[in-house]
């Protein structure tokens, strides 16, 4: 079964990550002397890297570099995050739109009303019913809002999206209250979602329902939200416990037992 082995594939793209931490038994476990000079092993993929090291200090100042588990659940955090700012760009779009409506509504109705008629002779020529189709009473309907009423529709977008927006910005730094926030915000609208399946089904919202349903779970799960599996206790000590520095000291490994420096 193909694996993707996160740690490299990372490190391929951004480049390692290494630290010589003070406590001398540590740092003699991180360090390697080759013939092209001094290497360190690098705090995300484990391999060792020419050069000099990108930080130093005590062991529990060095940065926790995700890892492992915790480096695919950033990646599907900032994908998340990529279809969340999408979503509410969109949005904001669409708020837009319906603020200049509100502001025209007369000569959108003139525009729409004359270009209606482009269509009759082939409307008529299939014997569809154009004036009373559903698609054109609902745009009329539309018609007859009021101003006050498209604004505040307007308004209601535009904090909708920037929610989105938020959301987007934190889970894509993989903030703990943009975990909270995305869960509290896609279940609260997950009511809505399933009242329009019922007045109209598509493979766009059936697709969007399943996402926001499997991402509320995920999320949850995986995060340790509200307590769950042992909440944040339990999600900062598995996060920790795969720090490789914390790895090292714990395990003492023999200095000879790590892969071969990279030349």
């Amino acid at each position: 079964m193909f694996r993707i082995d996160w740690n490299r594939r990372t490190c391929s793209r951004r480049g390692h990550i290494t630290y010589a931490p003070d406590e001398a038994d540590l740092r003699g476990r991180l360090h390697a002397h080759t013939a092209l000079g001094d290497a360190w092993r690098c705090l995300r993929c484990g391999d060792f890297a020419l050069g000099a090291p990108h930080g130093s200090g005590p062991a529990d100042e060095a940065p926790l570099v995700p890892r492992g588990k915790a480096l695919r659940d950033l990646f599907i955090l900032r994908f998340l995050a990529v279809e969340r700012a999408l979503r509410g760009l969109l949005i904001l779009i669409v708020a837009w739109g319906v603020w200049r409506f509100s502001n025209s509504q007369d000569a959108v109705r003139r525009i729409f009303d004359e270009n209606l008629s482009v269509f009759r002779p082939v409307t008529d020529h299939f014997h569809w019913d154009l004036e009373h189709s559903p698609i054109v009473d609902t745009i009329r309907r539309t018609f007859e809002y009021k101003h006050s009423t498209l604004l505040i529709v307007a308004g209601a977008l535009v904090l909708y999206a920037l929610i989105e927006i938020v959301e987007a910005v934190g889970l894509w730094v993989g903030a703990r209250w943009a975990e909270y926030l995305t869960v509290v915000a896609t279940a609260a609208f997950l009511p809505l979602e399933v009242y329009e399946l019922t007045e109209h089904v598509s493979a766009l919202k059936i697709g969007t329902l399943v996402l926001n349903i499997l991402a509320v779970l995920w999320i949850m799960l995986s995060k340790r939200l509200f307590g769950l599996r042992g909440g944040v206790v339990a999600f900062e000590a598995e996060k920790h416990s795969a720090s490789l520095l914390e790895v090292e000291t714990a395990a003492g490994t023999a200095h000879g037992t790590h892969p071969a420096p990279a030349v």
